[in-house]
């Protein structure tokens, strides 16, 4: 539960004998009564308030303090800001626990939206402005500190010539209308856990605070400046973005907020919140506002009928995604079964499975019922509902005698998994420009792909952006192509089909974002554990990672081609090539200890799948494993996979989640080992076994550990 301090906007009320320049005192105290209401709504336990006059910089600091040894999160707010109470909510209660900030469409705003991120605008480049709410997580909270070192001490208007005095003022004025409770604090330090609200192996390490500090350090005089009393709010967002901040950019939609300045002003803001259906709106606010094309027209208009029903039932977000993965199982049975009426009812069960994929997200968005273990558990049922789809398409068209299904559905499984590596990996290596943005060559190739692409997602609705949007192949464009194609023809051709579109976008993704990566000049897996990303194992991490050989991406790229390489050679070239990806592995093992910071070292955990998925098929072509068993073996590698970056991009905690199974060496060089003993299939299952059951094992420990929490 957050922590949450009110600070005086402009036009706040006065005290003392000041006169009034804004907000009578009843409007102004009936207004924050109603922000302290709507600040509980949002789950805050302390509401800390700043008087004006007080000293600001140090009641920042103190209630940071205070968040950052309970762990929990700080909701900073303007007392002179005008809600719907849902807004502050949405605000404090982001899936993953990243920091956000209230912001509103506004082409000469100080700040842009960029990725659904509030980044700074450039000169003339502000899509959005600032609101007066934010919530810090507790892994910027350090930052914070940092940067409000650089506000003005206020004290009755005049900038304090020191604060070190007002410390015992302060602990007297906390709360003067008795909104906190501090017996609560005490509880709540055993809570705090590193692997909560954020990944501690993720982007908001510790050490990438450091940077962030140092940043604060060398630019936070130039960003916050020393404005009034009703300009600390904007000019503290500015200074965190400039130190390296990255917050969800929360946009009012339809919903509204405002901050007042005068008692017609607060009549107005309010008659504009009575005249919105608030329940209306939050189911609304439960969509997506920028999903995909079929999503967006053939789910979203008329899915938040089923989310309404979904709460009335009061089902629960994962009991939804449950009903999901029955849905898409059922599908894949008849895709198996592979007669003509099946394979319609494969199509109808799988669209109204996907219906269901996107109402348990929007339900948990509606009800704000959100921990990271559900999020985790949405993004893996995905895949596992597409995998086993893949399967029962696969599986149906070998029983009607069609010839390299069960190859077309281990290459879907692969290319997709290494397509989400390099997508969750670019969307990290984004944010991390935007934290520490590098000067780009004025008129270069990436350069103007960013404006393309910023140009495209600005243009919402046009015919380029729902290309942009398409090409890009995603999950529901994927599922309908298996409905209709599946319902039209048989397994063998939709498998086809959906290797081959996904081809397609990996190639214009994997291009694009190359050249635009280059431009960025900043690097993301030195920012992390970078072991536990690649997969290593102990082999790697503690004996062949000595080596420290350099190029990373080049050395793996080079094991990948090696794979494919053994695959489309003859017997019995291939047999000696699977041999020789022995000593190619532990070659590639060298580079565990390497920095991985250069441009395109993102793209190393992707390149790694590749060439362990592209080992693991060479020694089933070699070994005569038959093809469901391998199948099976890829599918439980790509589920661990999964796992790692899901639990980084949800929050979800990492527990000994990251604790790899052999690892990707370990595991290549013991499959070609049994495979040229002449023991394939079996160590094909008893490998499928270990990976599957170290999967399973920990999700079941995680699952058991977020209920206790």
């Amino acid at each position: 539960m957050p922590l949450a301090l009110l600070y005086p906007g402009l036009g706040a009320t006065p005290t003392g004998d000041e006169p009034s320049a804004g907000l009578s005192g009843e409007p102004g105290g009936e207004l924050r009564r109603d922000l302290i209401a709507a600040l509980r709504t949002a789950g805050a336990t302390e509401i800390d308030r700043v008087e004006p006059g007080d000293d600001l910089r140090g009641r920042i600091r103190e209630a940071a303090g205070r968040a950052h040894d309970a762990g929990e999160p700080l909701l900073i707010c303007a007392d002179n800001l005008v809600t719907h109470h849902s807004l502050l909510w949405m605000l404090a209660t982001d899936p993953a626990g990243r920091s956000t900030v209230l912001v509103a469409p506004d082409p000469a705003g100080e700040l842009r939206e960029d990725r659904g991120r509030a980044v700074p605008a450039g000169s003339g480049a502000g899509t959005v402005r600032y609101l007066g709410a934010m919530c810090l997580a507790p892994t910027d909270l350090m930052l914070l500190e940092k940067v409000v070192d650089r506000l003005p001490a206020y004290r009755k208007g005049v900038p304090a010539e020191s604060d070190s005095d007002s410390a015992a003022d302060r602990v007297g004025a906390t709360d003067r209308d008795g909104a906190v409770d501090r017996h609560s604090a005490a509880d709540r330090d055993s809570a705090t856990d590193c692997d909560g609200a954020t990944d501690c192996d993720g982007a908001a390490d510790r050490d990438g605070l450091a940077d962030r500090e140092a940043a604060a350090g060398q630019d936070g005089d130039a960003a916050v400046g020393a404005g009034g009393a009703g300009d600390d709010g904007a000019g503290l967002v500015t200074g965190l973005l400039e130190a390296g901040l990255v917050p969800v950019a929360v946009r009012v939609r339809e919903l509204h907020a405002e901050q007042v300045r005068s008692d017609g002003e607060l009549a107005a803001a309010r008659g504009r919140i009575r005249g919105i259906d608030e329940d209306r709106a939050r189911l609304r606010l439960a969509v997506k506002e920028q999903d995909d094309f079929f999503t967006t027209y053939a789910v979203s208009t008329w899915s938040p009928l089923v989310t309404r029903a979904a709460a009335r039932l009061r089902l629960s977000p994962t009991a939804v995604t449950g009903l999901s993965v029955l849905f898409a199982g059922a599908a894949a049975l008849a895709f198996w079964q592979a007669s003509r009426a099946a394979m319609i009812l494969g199509g109808v069960l799988l669209y109204l499975g996907f219906v269901l994929d996107c109402v348990d997200g929007q339900l948990a968005r509606y009800t704000r019922r959100f921990d990271a273990f559900g999020g985790w558990l949405d993004t893996m049922a995905d895949r596992a509902k597409e995998y086993a789809v893949y399967a029962g398409l696969a599986a149906g068209a070998d029983r009607l005698g069609l010839p390299y299904a069960w190859p077309l559905a281990i290459t879907a499984i692969a290319l997709q998994t290494v397509r989400h590596m390099t997508d969750t990996w670019y969307g990290a290596l984004h944010d991390e420009a935007a934290a520490r943005p590098r000067p780009q060559t004025a008129g270069g190739v990436g350069a103007r792909l960013s404006a393309a692409s910023q140009a495209a997602q600005s243009s919402r609705g046009s015919l380029i952006y729902w290309a942009k949007r398409i090409v890009v192949f995603p999950i529901g464009e994927r599922w309908a192509l298996i409905a209709v194609a599946a319902a039209l023809t048989d397994g063998r051709v939709t498998l086809t089909a959906i290797v081959g579109f996904g081809v397609l976008a990996f190639l214009y993704t994997l291009s694009l974002r190359s050249l635009r990566a280059l431009s960025m000049r900043v690097a993301v897996l030195n920012t992390v554990d970078t072991g536990r990303h690649r997969d290593d194992g102990w082999l790697a991490r503690r004996v062949l990672g000595r080596a420290r050989m350099d190029f990373p991406l080049v050395v793996t790229a080079v094991l990948a081609a090696y794979a494919m390489a053994g695959l489309v050679a003859g017997e019995p070239l291939r047999t000696g090539l699977l041999a020789g990806g022995i000593p190619a592995a532990l070659a590639a093992g060298m580079t565990a200890r390497a920095r991985h910071d250069r441009p395109l070292d993102w793209l190393v955990p992707a390149a790694l799948r590749a060439a362990e998925y592209l080992l693991v098929v060479l020694a089933g072509v070699v070994g005569g494993v038959p093809w469901p068993v391998v199948f099976l073996l890829v599918f439980v590698l790509a589920l661990r996979h999964y796992d790692l970056t899901a639990r980084m991009e949800k929050g979800a905690p990492g527990t000994r989640a990251g604790a790899a199974v052999l690892g990707w060496e370990g595991r290549t060089v013991l499959l070609a080992g049994v495979t040229l003993a002449g023991f394939a299939t079996g160590g094909f299952a008893v490998l499928a076994v270990l990976v599957g059951g170290a999967f399973a094992v920990t999700a079941i420990r995680d699952w058991r550990a977020s209920r206790t929490r």
